[in-house]
């Protein structure tokens, strides 16, 4: 598989690991899903971090902050054309590249990279996304090394 370097804004294939599984004991995602990228960290000498939120085609729950994907940005992706939302309350966080990663497309040798999101529905996921964290309403969930 190409594995690139991530960059916030990036969609990316990723066996995404839900906070209530976790909670559940699970240490693996059910299925693979695209996943936005919203942060990367590296301290010297340390291993790339990557923070993902995840996109699924669920209506969000209640209490549930979310922003349903316009159309136009889906097609955009390469992605269906079914309604999906980028879920803002929970988040995996993991080595790069990790285990999890996915090719996006078929072929077994590609990126995990479905594409780039726009830059401005990318602030609105970034901003809501920092006044959760502030508020404490963000479920964390770390992925194995």
């Amino acid at each position: 598989m190409d594995i690139t370097s991530p960059k916030p804004a990036q969609v990316i294939r990723y066996a995404y690991l839900w906070a209530d599984e976790h909670d559940a004991g699970r240490e693996e995602g059910v299925k693979d899903r695209p996943a936005a990228i919203v942060m990367t960290l590296q301290s010297s000498g340390q291993d790339l971090r990557v923070a993902v939120v995840p996109i699924t085609h669920s209506p969000p729950a209640p209490n549930t902050d979310a922003i349903e994907i316009p159309a136009h940005i889906k097609r955009h992706l390469g992605l269906d054309d079914e309604p999906s939302w980028v879920i803002l309350t929970e988040l995996n966080v993991f080595n790069w590249p990790g285990p999890d990663l996915r090719p996006a497309s078929s072929d077994y040798n590609a990126s995990p990279i479905y594409g780039t999101l726009p830059a401005g529905f990318f602030r609105i996921i970034r901003d809501r996304l920092v006044a959760n964290i502030r508020a404490g309403q963000i479920r964390q969930v770390p992925r194995t090394e």
